[in-house]
């Protein structure tokens, strides 16, 4: 599963973040509810776990304009405003679920199963990211151009299914840094730039039509040939 968390304390984004990807999912993250709207419309999620009290667009405006806007993705609300109002507007403005802070992680991973039985039709495991002839399986960890097996390392994987899943899209070094490395970006690494082109010399070898692109000043994107 593919989450979204759209929560502006870094400390709580930071570890919802690691209890969720030790749990096999992947997570992005926006710190605003203008971003994670952003995020919402431009690629599909599982699942979204949204705040209330956000800067530039709070979590409820968010959920309502998502709805208005036709994403059905399953929106769990997670905030500090637990009264019965609070509750009752969440849930009124289209959010599935709706859970107080402090909550144990376990009962939050528990909501989240709940949704995915409740969401099948929705929720269904993407198995496959295809771009062109380039095929990543999730399931399986493999990664295939054609008839050509790729063996990927690990942190190369997850960079190939963050490009991927952001096909068309130029993607930052800073938020590769971040969603990819779980870190702020640093102009005197050049640590993103020698993954890419390791993945690059894999992915676009043997004469096949060049696959990731870089984008001077703006930073790389995936896209058909």
């Amino acid at each position: 599963m593919h989450i979204l968390i759209v929560e502006d304390e870094a400390s709580i984004a930071s570890f919802l973040r690691k209890g969720l990807e030790a749990n096999g999912f992947m997570v992005q993250v926006a710190a605003d509810g203008l971003t994670g709207q952003k995020l919402a419309l431009d690629q599909p999620f599982d699942l979204i776990i949204a705040d209330i009290n956000m800067p530039r667009l709070n979590g409820l405006d968010m959920v309502a304009s998502l709805r208005k806007q036709g994403v059905e993705t399953p929106i769990l609300v997670l905030t500090a405003f637990g009264t019965t109002p609070d509750i009752v507007a969440g849930l009124d403005v289209g959010a599935d679920d709706y859970l107080v802070k402090p909550v144990p992680f376990e009962i939050l991973m528990a909501r989240i199963r709940a949704l995915t039985r409740r969401h099948t039709g929705h929720l269904q495991a993407e198995t496959t990211l295809a771009v062109g002839d380039l095929v990543l399986n999730l399931e399986q960890r493999s990664v295939r151009r054609g008839n050509r097996d790729i063996p990927l390392t690990t942190k190369e994987f997850q960079l190939l299914e963050f490009l991927m899943r952001n096909k068309g899209h130029v993607v930052s070094r800073a938020a590769i840094a971040e969603q990819v490395w779980d870190m702020q970006y640093s102009m005197s690494s050049n640590s993103i730039e020698v993954y890419v082109g390791l993945l690059r010399k894999k992915i676009d070898q043997a004469g096949a039509p060049r696959l990731i692109h870089t984008v001077v000043g703006g930073g790389y994107v995936l896209r058909e040939p």
